[in-house]
Formats: C-alpha cells, structure tokens, sequence
C-alpha cells in the first residue's frame, strides 16, 4: 500500500471504503484531494464464509490473488485487510451500511451509542448487517481512535414522499418505525453522479428510472435527482426477484406456508432468501449466466429467466406510470451492466414509452444502447458504491474534524 502511505504525507485524505455483502467483502483505497478521488487500491474477497474464500487484489497496475482463511470472522477479516492496508496510513474508514431504519438517513460518525442503534436493526436484515457491524467492531479494536463512517444504502431513498414510505398496515407499526426504505442507495448514488456527468452542461434529465441488476435487484424512480419510490421496501427481500429472494409474495401465501408447512420464521426466512428466485425457480443456478447457458435446452432455466425479466419489465412500467413518463433509463449491477439478452428482454415492446435499443451496441455493453432515433436514452452505468463510501466519509470527517 505504498499509494496509501504516500498520500498520507500531505498529498490528500486517504479513506478506506468498505462495502461488505452477504457473501463477498469489496475494499477500496482513495485519495481524496479537494473534488477529486483517486483509487489506489480495489480488493475483491468473494465466496466469503465458505472454505473456498479468495480475494483479487489491484493495485499499481498489478492484479494479485489471495487464499483468505477458512470462513474468516470480522477480526480476522479486519487484520487481513489491515496488511494489505496499513491503517496508520488511512485517515477514515467509511463502511457500507444495508439498513438504517427510520432514525438514519444520512451518513453518521459511529460512535458506541450509535453502534448500539444499528444494533438493533439486525432482525431486520441478518444477512447483512451482523457483519457489517463486526467489522466496524474489528477495525474499531485495530486502532480505536480511527474514524469510521456508516454510509446507508436506505439513505437515497429518505427523499420518497410519504405516501411511498407508509404500509398498509395498522399505523402503530409505521410509529414503530416499520415502512418502506427501499436499498441500493449507494449503487444508484453513484449511478446518477454518473448519468449527471454525462449530459452535463445539461442538467440531469426530470424522469428517470434506474435499474440495478445484480445478485440482488431493484429499481427507482427518481424524479429531478431525487427518488420518489422504488421496489424493495421494508427489506432486500422485497421487490422483484432475485438471485436467491423470492421478491415480493402474497401476504396470504406467507400464512399458508407457515401453517401447512409448520415452517418458523427462521425456516422461512431461509426459504424466500436463499432458495427462492432464480435458484428456487431453475433448481440448479442463481446465476443469469449459467442460466442463459442452459435455457434452451432446460425448461426450468427459461422459466427462472421468464420470470425475472418479466418482473423488472412489470416495475419498470410502474416507475413510468408514477413519473408521469420517462426521460432516460440506466441499467447498472452485475446483470444490468453485462447481460444484453436480458436488457434485450426487458425492454422489447416498450417503443410506445419510447425505448428502443440499438442491437449493435447493446450487445457490445456501450455506455449508450438506446437507437439514435428513439425519445428515452438508455443507459449502462458500472455502479461505485465504493466511491460513493469514501465522497461520504471525507465529508463527514471534513465537518466534523
């Protein structure tokens, strides 16, 4: 890490972002100088939790692999992680928070009274948030007077109007704090610092939808930079379906199953995150490309396919329907950025709310994959929620030094 080490010495604020998933741990080092960000570091830790962990490490130009320990815990991963990255070195940590609940919707310095209320978000979202939290705890125990910033996906989404937030549900939940926050927050920040880069000096299109397909999925509505609504709700759970989350079921199902099948909530909790979607659906993959590898010759991967596209394309027309039309649509996550087929799929017979794609430069994952001639700009965006982590955490300890 000597770009860190360097750039310590004066020549910026260096911040450590880190975005943990359910089961991959992505790490990136910046240089922060003024309005700009400079990467000196990205690391890659996938299968996380298995025997079978490993991590791609880049920096300098150079790509390197590592063996990480056998299911590695928060302090483990927090040691590793401080090899590779001196923490004497870093002047702030920023960490990627799933959920922050009613009382979180900005970015905040960690303190023990703050950790403590994250704690309690735990039974909302236990893929996520235990481990997110052990590592703000692991690094916290590596050097305890390092800043660390918690960065919530649920922030972006703080700008929907009431009527998006409320359940229909009886009003002493949503006075417990129980309604729509809606996630990927990070993702489709950076998404739009993005599109805004684009078309500037122009300002950013009125209506516009985002889509982030990824092993989790979800879209927004934004309207003039600002969300007004989006698919998942009170968890990442909800929505459209994903890699292995059911998305949205009917309430009436939930109570079937759990009385004929004699499930608990933690059988079922397993079931609709980690054997639904398209793994519940093809029987054999949660991925899109060992599907699209498969589905003409295996019915159950078509129908996996069939039914994801065809949710996002339900969503997409519900984002249209609240935004009174569209203006530009941006696809972005790990489906949305290199699957063709599916953005293909997804938005075939959408030319009356004027997308229409240029075959030639979808298929080569252009940075524009709309036809010249048609209303809405279609878009492909890679998503740096990392980048988003670090904007957050330089400002945060700027205003509070």
């Amino acid at each position: 890490m000597q770009n860190a080490e360097r750039a310590s010495g004066g020549r910026g604020r260096v911040v450590l972002a880190v975005n943990a998933g359910s089961s991959s741990l992505k790490l990136a080092c910046f240089t922060i100088t003024g309005t700009k960000r400079t990467r000196t570091l990205s690391v890659l830790v996938e299968r996380l939790g298995t025997d079978t962990a490993h991590a791609t490490i880049e920096h300098d130009g150079r790509r390197e692999q590592a063996v990480l320990p056998a299911k590695p815990s928060a302090g483990a991963l927090a040691q590793w992680v401080s090899q590779i990255v001196p923490l004497a070195s870093v002047d702030a940590v920023g960490h990627r928070l799933v959920h922050g609940g009613s009382r979180f919707r900005a970015p905040v310095r960690v303190t023990r009274e703050v950790s403590q209320a994250l704690r309690a978000l735990v039974p909302v979202d236990p893929a996520h948030m235990p481990l997110e939290l052990d590592l703000l705890d692991a690094f916290a125990a590596l050097r305890s007077e390092l800043p660390q910033i918690a960065c919530f996906d649920t922030a972006f989404h703080a700008s929907m109007p009431r009527v998006a937030r409320l359940l229909p549900l009886p009003r002493r939940y949503f006075e417990r704090g129980i309604e729509r926050f809606g996630f990927h927050g990070l993702a489709f920040e950076s998404v739009v610092e993005e599109l805004a880069r684009r078309v500037a000096p122009a300002p950013l299109p009125a209506r516009v939808v985002l889509a982030h397909l990824g092993s989790g999925s979800s879209l927004c509505a934004l309207r003039d930079g600002r969300s007004i609504e989006t698919t998942m709700a009170f968890t990442p759970v909800s929505g459209v379906a994903t890699s292995t989350r059911s998305g949205d079921l009917d309430a009436g199902l939930v109570a079937y199953l759990l009385r004929e099948e004699g499930l608990d909530a933690s059988a079922f909790e397993r079931l609709v995150t980690r054997e639904a979607g398209l793994l519940g659906l093809s029987e054999t993959s949660a991925d899109v490309r060992d599907l699209m590898a498969r589905r003409a010759t295996d019915e159950r991967a078509a129908d996996a396919l069939a039914v994801y596209c065809h949710g996002v394309k339900k969503a997409l027309g519900a984002c249209v329907a609240l935004l009174g039309g569209l203006d530009a649509l941006a696809f972005s996550g790990g489906v949305g950025e290199h699957a063709a087929e599916i953005r293909s799929e997804i938005c075939a017979g959408l030319g009356e709310l004027g997308i229409t794609l240029e075959p030639g430069a979808n298929a080569a994952d252009a940075a524009v994959i709309s036809a010249s001639d048609t209303r809405v700009q279609v878009h492909v965006v890679k998503a740096d929620e990392e980048a988003m982590i670090a904007h957050a955490t330089s400002e945060q300890i700027e205003e509070k030094p």
